[in-house]
């Protein structure tokens, strides 16, 4: 039976692309409908696209298998933003007042624009999560109302790379489907994992995926920091390849045998291997030794972000892990080593109840993000036939005129393509005439230097200051001026003459010859 009621959701993530739909019931909990997904390694790195129309495909493909089982066509989606460039940035905004007045929401509001108008390069703010605002010597969260002569607002900026936001605008367009809403992963993931009361008593939350690993810290139900590292569980399993192993073989090996932290082997287990149907073996001491120093490197960045907080000693409620490689052994016990920290947990499942989950959703923490937009979205996402349904004209209107719309939208955005291009290639041609004529500068600059340095040789030469003479035209050689070598050659030819003919000995011997030549001829 068609379902006309839904909301539908995109996670890009490194090493899959995947879509699910579901509908919000009225007790909280939400019914899965629809999930599908299609490996992205090939197109998407570290959370973000790298070719356009490799995860157009995708994206097209996971959309059409979520209406084949919807029985319904999708008209948009909630969208997730991380990878690599994601991260958070601090920001203070004062506004001096003349007078001692009580804060309005309209000063708030100038505040948060002001500080959304950050000058930021190659950067843009995504979202922004104020902090406290600075009332007099007092901070507080809630500043209406407070009379005062002066207020500083405090925010946390989640800024990303311009291409990030675009890239993924330019994906579903390529595919034909409209975003409901961009949501941060790490936000939604961190409503859907951690607790009123993590949040409250503070909590770092630890999202170990395949490329990245994203580290978000709450403290006072506020989200302080988020950053996302450049590396993940996909990491392990290289180094794991490394070792002459196919990548396929090196995931099968760290699945079965690799563990995060592991006590001194046994005498006897030293030279135990690990073998893998016949295909490959590998020592368990080397396989340990090249997992656990990939897994140190990974929790060892995501504490200094923690600390890089300032929140470090204040996680009262500890450390929550998620993601897919957060199945990986021993992991609550390797952040604790590198931490000390003794609260932590593993949060393979999130906190919102699912229905009809089964034969979608396995609870290993890979799709805590994905349940996250979902449970963020509010409008329908369901696309409504006008063919089958009972579309008053004026619906139909708004269908066509958001048609025309798009439509023209593309053939703005292709004709602002063709002026960036033709700017691009303007600005490419004067460069080039720049460097030429910045070569041709030098050029003359070291033809002038040359014949400097030939005047000065000839000068030293009337001086009979050969040596120097010949330094000067070594100098001059030097700078490679082809024009000038032969008239160097000859130069330097006729010094060594003048040098050996005014050598000391040399007079003495001939002035030595003429005086026996005399003596012979009386």
């Amino acid at each position: 039976m068609a379902v006309t009621d839904f909301i539908a959701a995109i996670e890009l993530g490194s090493s899959k692309i995947t879509g699910i739909a579901g509908k919000k019931n009225a007790d909280g909990s939400i019914q899965i409908l629809a999930y599908a997904s299609e490996h992205s390694s090939d197109c998407i790195k570290k959370g973000i696209i790298y070719n356009l129309d490799k995860t157009t495909q995708c994206l097209t493909s996971v959309i059409q298998h979520l209406e084949e089982q919807l029985q319904a066509s999708i008209k948009k989606v909630y969208v997730g933003i991380g990878g690599q460039s994601l991260r958070s940035i601090r920001n203070c905004e004062t506004k001096q007042l003349n007078e001692e007045v009580k804060i309005s929401q309209a000063l708030i509001d100038e505040l948060m624009k002001n500080n959304r108008e950050m000058a930021l390069i190659d950067q843009e703010i995504l979202a922004v999560e104020p902090q406290e605002y600075k009332v007099g010597n007092q901070l507080t969260t809630e500043p209406v109302g407070i009379p005062t002569d002066h207020i500083e607002g405090h925010y946390v900026n989640v800024i990303a790379r311009n291409t990030l936001k675009n890239n993924i605008r330019q994906c579903f367009r390529q595919a034909g489907y409209e975003v409901a809403d961009y949501l941060l992963s790490p936000l939604v993931t961190a409503n859907v994992v951690l607790t009123e009361s993590e949040k409250r008593s503070g909590c770092a939350l630890v999202d170990f995926g395949a490329d990245t690993t994203t580290v978000s810290v709450y403290k006072n139900n506020i989200l302080r920091h988020v950053a996302v590292i450049p590396l993940g569980s996909s990491n392990i399993t290289k180094d794991i390849a490394s070792f002459q192993i196919e990548e396929e073989d090196a995931e099968q090996l760290k699945l079965h045998y690799a563990s995060a932290y592991t006590e001194s082997l046994e005498e006897e287990d030293i030279n135990q291997e690990y073998v893998l149907d016949g295909k490959c073996a590998i020592r368990a001491r080397k396989l340990e030794d090249i997992v656990e120093a990939r897994v140190i490197e990974i929790l060892e960045n995501a504490w200094n972000q923690i600390k890089l907080s300032g929140y470090g000693s204040e996680l009262h409620a500890g450390i929550v892990i998620t993601g897919g490689a957060s199945r990986l052994p021993n992991l609550c016990k390797a952040f604790t080593t590198i931490t000390k920290i003794d609260k932590i947990r593993i949060a393979p499942i999130g906190n919102i109840e699912l229905k009809d989950e089964e034969q979608y959703v396995t609870p290993n923490g890979s799709q805590n993000t994905l349940i996250g937009l979902l449970a963020a979205g509010k409008e329908n996402c369901c696309k409504i036939d006008p063919h089958k349904s009972q579309l008053s004209w004026l619906q139909q209107q708004e269908e066509e005129n958001e048609a025309k719309k798009k439509a023209e939208d593309e053939r703005k955005r292709k004709e602002d393509e063709i002026k960036r291009q033709k700017a691009e290639e303007e600005r490419k041609k004067q460069l080039e005439e720049e460097r030429i004529r910045q070569e041709q500068e030098r050029a003359q600059k070291r033809l002038r230097d040359c014949d400097a340095l030939i005047v000065e040789a000839q000068r030293l030469v009337e001086r009979k200051k050969f040596k120097e003479a010949l330094n000067k035209i070594e100098e001059a050689q030097a700078m490679n001026i082809a024009q000038k070598q032969e008239e160097l050659a000859a130069l330097r030819e006729k010094v060594v003459q003048l040098k050996k003919a005014n050598n000391p000995i040399t007079v003495w011997l001939n002035k030595l010859k003429e005086g026996a030549d005399d003596f012979m001829n009386e």
